[in-house]
């Protein structure tokens, strides 16, 4: 049996691979393996959620499960997976729970936790969590028990946090901002309107069944149409839990999380905040990122895939900036975790503060052509099989220093993604066709 929590939580079929049991035993979990760290006060819990419908039943359980455990319980709703993370440094509680699959289609669903300050659980904790789900243990009874309360203002002071954080004022720019009918839907429109944007928010209604329904950071295909329709400056795309972001600009040519990156670290190295002149991205990251930091002089960490390695780096380094090709961008100087709308407000005031476009910004990436294809496998440990082994060798010999190869099992799905990078679309995605044809070989799903 594989690891429970995968680079983002658990997650699964709500109801399903992701029942309420299984929900409430995490929640059970969690605070049994903070009592243990510190039983000098009765922890204090705070849960969200997105708006997918599965979220009710499993925000019920986890409150149920920490409640059960012994842990005060305080619900916040609906609110992007970064704001949860905020509040959970804000009303100083020992633990938060955030109920969502993210970018994931509705069907799913998630719990992700995060430590006091909110931060993202370490690997050893989480291992810690999971060895407890079947343990026998005594309830608490009477006053031990612990009680369920509602924070009404959540995400008040979350909005204010965000308007905070980047008070350039954004008057003259048009927005197009997808929602993804996610967490976002509400507060995403408000703090850009704020600012002085105008803004046009689309997928903004959610009903609990549309989350991420071919819209959002995964589907950009909506943000592309409406920029063009309305004639915006540029397009912002979140996800489901926004806590990653993408945008499009004027001409609705996709912008991605490596130029979003070299955006905000060419503005930071300007406003002399860029910590040691140094951004952490990942290994999925375009080579195309890794020339245009090095030729303006600012160094490139890299870290695993995840934005919770990520974190790890940025943390341990006390650096200022890092985050993913897929959208997490992270500023820990404003938040503790990658946030959809801090990122796109960040951009936003670069154009703002400049008087350049989307694309003038971007353009400082020259990115290679990459193609990236997700198979469906039986065994995501299949790309230690020496044929796959042996196909990634040929391939690479076969680029030498014009491009890469990066096979790597997913986190949060059944899935391996296989990349590849070359001087040319074509040669990249016969490379990794031929490679994706090999995986599925060596582990074809029952």
């Amino acid at each position: 049996m594989g690891r429970l929590f995968g680079t983002d939580g658990v997650r699964g079929l709500a109801n399903a691979d992701l029942s309420p049991e299984l929900a409430m035993a995490i929640a059970v979990a969690a605070v049994r393996t903070l009592v243990d760290a510190d039983s000098s006060h009765q922890p204090l819990a705070l849960v969200g959620r997105d708006p997918r419908a599965s979220g009710e039943m499993l925000e019920a359980a986890v409150a149920a499960g920490l409640s059960s455990a012994g842990a005060n319980v305080v619900r916040v709703g609906v609110l992007p997976t970064p704001g949860v993370a905020f509040l959970t440094a804000e009303v100083r509680a020992d633990l938060g729970v955030m109920v969502s699959a993210s970018h994931n289609p509705m069907p799913d669903n998630g719990v992700k936790l995060f430590a006091a300050g909110g931060h993202k659980l370490p690997d050893d904790i989480e291992d810690a969590i999971e060895k407890r789900l079947h343990e026998t243990w005594t309830r608490p009874t009477g006053s031990k028990i612990g009680r369920i309360h509602d924070l009404l203002d959540g995400a008040e002071h979350y909005q204010k946090h965000l308007s905070a954080a980047f008070p350039q004022r954004l008057d003259g720019l048009k927005v197009v901002l997808d929602c993804a009918n996610g967490a976002a839907s509400e507060i995403g429109p408000e703090v850009f309107r704020e600012a002085g944007a105008e803004v046009i928010a689309i997928h903004a209604e959610p009903d609990g069944l549309n989350i991420n329904d071919n819209c959002g950071a995964t589907h950009l295909e909506s943000v592309k149409a409406a920029v063009l329709e309305h004639g915006a400056d540029l397009g912002v795309a979140v996800d489901g839990d926004a806590d990653r972001c993408l945008a499009v600009d004027a001409l609705g040519v996709e912008v991605d999380g490596d130029q979003l990156m070299a955006i905000l670290a060419l503005a930071m190295r300007e406003a002399g905040t860029l910590t040691d002149n140094t951004l952490v991205a990942t290994v999925m990251s375009n080579l195309g990122l890794k020339i245009a930091m090095r030729e303006a002089g600012i160094n490139l960490v890299e870290a695993a895939v995840g934005d919770r390695y990520v974190l790890e780096e940025l943390r341990a380094r006390q650096l200022a900036l890092g985050g993913e090709q897929s959208g997490h961008v992270i500023m820990p100087s404003y938040a503790t975790t990658g946030d959809g709308l801090l990122a796109g407000l960040a951009v936003v005031a670069r154009m703002a503060q400049t008087g350049q476009s989307l694309a003038d910004l971007a353009s400082v990436v020259k990115r290679l052509p990459q193609v990236l294809i997700n198979v469906r496998v039986g065994d995501k440990t299949v790309t230690r099989a020496s044929a796959v082994a042996d196909a990634v060798a040929a391939a690479e010999a076969q680029l030498g220093a014009t491009g890469r190869v990066l096979l790597r099992p997913s986190g949060t799905e059944q899935l391996v993604r296989v990349m590849v990078e070359a001087s040319s679309a074509d040669i990249a995605q016969k490379i990794a066709e031929g490679l994706a044809a090999e995986v599925r070989s060596a582990s074809p799903v029952a």
